[in-house]
Parts: structure tokens; sequence; C-alpha cells
């Protein structure tokens, strides 16, 4: 039988009209009906439906498209199928792992080009902040085990939608490897995102992995001056649109700039992103509680973020008064993180023992399992800013050693080196 790209060659031909000809009544370029022709490019409908028109064949370039389009989706579920069935049958250490390929096979078998991959994805959004790190942990890799088999057994044109969403779930791998004080994996699972982003060939996803790679880049341990320069590559690229992603990079530059002690650029970049957010969708600044959204409470965190860092501290009041205001309840971890730069901000204006008191008991007040990486490395900093000179006090050695004891108890490593003093503006 054949193929679609050999009936409009035989047509093209009958009508007496070279390649270009037919590109030119088509709005084709010549060399890409070549390659329909040849086979090596597969068609759209709105080719087929073009040559269609042009060549006049009586529904027959259609019908070839059709059928085509069907022998593809047969071809491509065959392929889905013998990958779920051969991946269930090899999961006898984790069933749940077999559970999950014999339900996307079976998906597959009633529609091949469903896509559940982006529900799965937002889903993982909504509950990134609600569930246990280790139950989110558990579930992300046993679905990317799947979404791994399915890259593997899928070329046809599901296959970057796949990319895509392997590319947002390993920014969540990387993001949890940060929190558990993981850095050397976390660092590979940032290539990976990268490279997986990168063949998706969406620019969004694109951005999105470099922009969390960014903000994560400030906690883990890296040195600054590559965080920044990692955000000088991705700069170029995103800023003619309002996205979450491209709101998330700025967000992680200007935090990037303030721990190189560059603060001048940092208080521009973090104004450069109020402007940008402006023009955010709703649906993106409504989404309050996903990690794909940007919500204002974002914003706001960033410029405290900023601003305690570059000794602006009435500024830096007004966004964490804002930001708290704005994060939702359920958000405890990252309200302490807001109220950790509060209590570097007194220490530095010289209420010390306020700022030791409040820091001590943010990490009393926190579930042990809200105690992470970012919350260490945060009171770190609180402790860092304290004069050497008002080391001896009590409630010091007491904040050091609580935060000796929730890391110990959290799991967290406590070998990193202390962070770098940063100065304030002058």
């Amino acid at each position: 039988m054949e193929s679609f790209g050999q009936t409009l060659r035989r047509h093209r031909a009958a009508a007496g009209l070279s390649l270009r000809d037919l590109a030119a009544l088509v709005n084709f370029q010549y060399s890409h009906i070549s390659q329909v022709e040849r086979g090596s490019r597969r068609p759209t409908r709105a080719m087929a439906e073009a040559c269609e028109r042009a060549l006049h064949s009586g529904g027959v370039l259609t019908e070839a498209f059709l059928r085509e389009q069907a022998g593809d989706s047969d071809m491509r579920r065959r392929t889905v199928l013998q990958a779920m069935g051969a991946l269930a049958a090899a999961s006898t250490t984790d069933g749940l792992v077999g559970l999950e390929a014999l339900r996307h096979g079976l998906g597959a078998a009633v529609d091949v080009d469903h896509d559940e991959w982006d529900s799965i994805v937002s889903a993982y959004g909504r509950g990134y902040y609600r569930q246990p790190h280790d139950q989110i942990m558990s579930q992300l890799s046993r679905d990317i085990m799947v979404l791994q088999h399915q890259v593997a057994a899928d070329r046809g044109d599901r296959r970057p939608i796949l990319l895509k969403a392997a590319g947002q779930l390993s920014v969540m791998i990387a993001l949890g490897l940060v929190a558990s004080g993981q850095a050397v994996a976390a660092q590979r699972w940032w290539i990976t995102a990268r490279r997986v982003a990168d063949e998706s060939n969406d620019s969004e996803t694109k951005v999105l992995v470099r922009a969390w790679d960014v903000v994560n880049g400030c906690y883990d341990g890296r040195p600054v001056d590559q965080v920044v320069s990692l955000s000088d590559e991705v700069l170029p690229l995103p800023l003619r649109k309002a996205t979450a992603a491209t709101c998330g990079l700025l967000a992680g530059r200007a935090q990037a700039l303030s721990l190189a002690g560059r603060h001048r650029e940092a208080i521009s970049t973090v104004e450069q992103l109020a402007s940008l957010a402006e023009r955010l969708p709703d649906e993106v600044v409504n989404d309050v509680e996903s990690l794909w959204g940007w919500p204002e409470h974002r914003l706001r965190h960033t410029e405290s973020w900023v601003f305690t860092h570059a000794g602006k501290y009435r500024r830096a009041a007004q966004a964490q008064d804002r930001s708290l205001a704005l994060y939702p309840v359920s958000q405890k971890r990252l309200r302490t993180q807001v109220q950790l730069h509060r209590a570097t901000a007194l220490i530095r204006e010289g209420h010390i023992p306020e700022g030791l008191r409040m820091a001590a008991d943010l990490l009393d007040d926190l579930p042990a399992s809200q105690h992470n990486e970012l919350v260490r490395a945060l009171t770190k900093r609180v402790a860092s800013s304290v004069p050497e000179t008002e080391k001896g006090r009590p409630i010091y050695g007491k904040l050091i050693d609580r935060l000796r004891a929730k890391s110990n108890s959290a799991g967290l490593p406590d070998t990193d080196p202390p962070p770098p003093v940063i100065k304030p503006c002058t």
C-alpha cells in the first residue's frame, strides 16, 4: 500500500508540477514537501489538505493521510503497550510501579493520543507544599520510571509532550534533593533536567528548569558567582513574555546578586521583576498553592530577601508584612523563611537578642517534617549576622544548638562551611 508521500509524488507528477511549483501553490517549502515524499518527514493535516486542494485528487490525498495517521497511532499504541507491559512484568521489587505501568498501558489501549502527563505534573505542583517530602519523592520516582519507558518507546509526535513532563518532574526531584541537603545529587538532576527540557524544544520548560536551578543555587552551597553566571546565560531568552518561569528566573537572579554583594543590581532586578509580575495572567497569579504558579507572595518574598541583604530594612519590613499576609497558612515553612529574613534584619539593626530569640522560636515552632536545607541555610545566615563580639551571648549558643539538633532530627548534613558575610549597601 502506498504511503502518503508516494501518493503525493504520483499526483504531483501527473499534474506536471515540480516540487517548487507545488510549494508555491500550497505555501510550504519545497524541501519540506520533498522530505514528506521521501518519507523522512511526517505530513501534517494542514499540508495534506492544502495538497488536496492544489492537486484536485478527489479525496485520495486526504484518505491517504488519514490512513497513515491511523497506522501511526496503531504502531504507537503497540509500542507503548509493549513498553508498559515489560515494565509491569519487571517491577517485582515495587508493585506500585508495576500497577502504574499497567494503568498507563490501559489508557494507551483506549486512546494512545490522550495526554495524561500534563494533569499529572499539575497535580504534583499542587501537592508539593502539602504532602510530606518523603511521600512526594517516592511517588515521583515511580512516575518518572514509567515516564522514562514511555519516552524511550514513543518517537512520534507525543515525544515532545513527554519530554516536557520529564523536564518538569526532574525539577521537582532536584528541588527535593536540595531541600534534603543532597547538593551533589541535586546538581546531577539539574543537568539532566536542562538536557531533557532542551530536547523537548519547549521554550517555557527550558526557562522553568533554569529558573528553579538559579533559585535553589542560593541555598545549596554553590559559589555565588556560578549561580549569577547561570542567570546571565538564561536572561536573554525570556523577558518578552510574563510567565511564572520568567518571574522565577528574575527572582532567583535578584537573590543571587544579593548574596554576591551586588545590591544595587539586585534592587534593580527586583524592580524589573515587579514590573513583569504586573503582566502575569490572572490564572498564574491566582494559583497560590501550586509550585507552578507565581502569586504575589513570591514577589514580596523576593523583595524581603533583597532588601534585607541590602540593608533597606524599612522596605524589607513592608515586604515581609505583605508576604505574611498573603501566604496561605498551609505554607508554614515559607512563612518561616520570610520571618528568618526579619530576624536577620533585627540583628543587623542592633537588636541582637531579639533577633536571635525570634530565630530560635521560629525553629521550635516549625514542625520537624518541614525543617529542610533551605530553612537551615537561612538560619545560618541569621547566625552569621551576629558580630564576633556578641557571639558569647547564651542565646547565640542556644540558637546554634537548636540548629544542630533540628538538622540532625531532619537527617540533614551539618558539614557545610558558614555562609558568606554579606555587607549591606553603603
